[in-house]
């Protein structure tokens, strides 16, 4: 194994660790027991990547490394038992998720990469890479999903993706683009926490009568 793909596979399991920790916080707010809490960080932490290998036609990631479900699921369970002491849990969530949603995107984009996509592919499977697992999680807690608040969420995965994709065609070091990517998809997603950042949204406007309708 190389340095470089020492470091992916370290930032692999450090995302698994905080994406399943906000998954866990969202199952903490739903009360849900034990077999819940895992099932919701496991969805959060895999949903994504699974989506992505799948789509790529590829080796799911977590099945050729099941310590990672272990590690999930001792996240759940960790949470299951200290949650109560995170006052502002909601808040706890947001941030684990954000910190995930950067790391997740870079590792989503350089997984298409190395397996040969072009570079839209890639900026896109870093995005559902990303977002994917957030959204099951949010679809199973009966919570709208953060993609589709007003937040800007998955256009900051975008970035984050986009950032890596870019400076690796610019022959930059995977090792030094593979952080700077990570860094800017969070700082975006938190720079939108901290500023309440949106994106615009649909403005109804008067009705229009069509003759047909008379």
């Amino acid at each position: 194994m190389t340095p470089f793909e020492g470091a992916v596979a370290l930032l692999s399991w450090a995302a698994v660790a905080v994406v399943a920790a906000s998954g866990a916080l969202s199952a903490s707010r739903k009360q849900l027991d034990p077999v819940g809490f895992i099932l919701i960080a496991c969805v959060t932490a895999f949903g994504g990547g699974t989506a992505r290998d799948l789509m790529l036609g590829v080796p799911v990631f977590w099945l050729t490394a099941p310590g990672m479900v272990l590690l999930a699921s001792g996240i759940a369970l960790l949470v299951f038992f200290t949650a109560h002491l995170v006052e502002r849990r909601f808040n706890a969530l947001l941030w684990a998720d954000a910190v995930g949603l950067g790391i997740f995107a870079v590792l989503g984009a350089e997984a298409a990469q190395r397996w040969g996509a072009p570079p839209w592919v890639a900026i896109l499977m870093g995005t559902i890479t990303a977002t994917f697992g957030g959204v099951l999680r949010d679809i199973i807690c009966a919570e709208l999903p953060l993609i589709l608040r007003r937040e800007i969420y998955a256009t900051a995965a975008a970035f984050g993706a986009l950032v890596f994709v870019v400076l690796t065609e610019a022959d930059m070091p995977r090792n030094l683009a593979l952080p700077i990517g990570a860094f800017a998809g969070f700082a975006l997603r938190g720079a939108a926490i901290l500023r309440g950042w949106s994106m615009p949204t649909y403005r109804a406007r008067p009705g229009r009568d069509y003759p047909d309708q008379r």
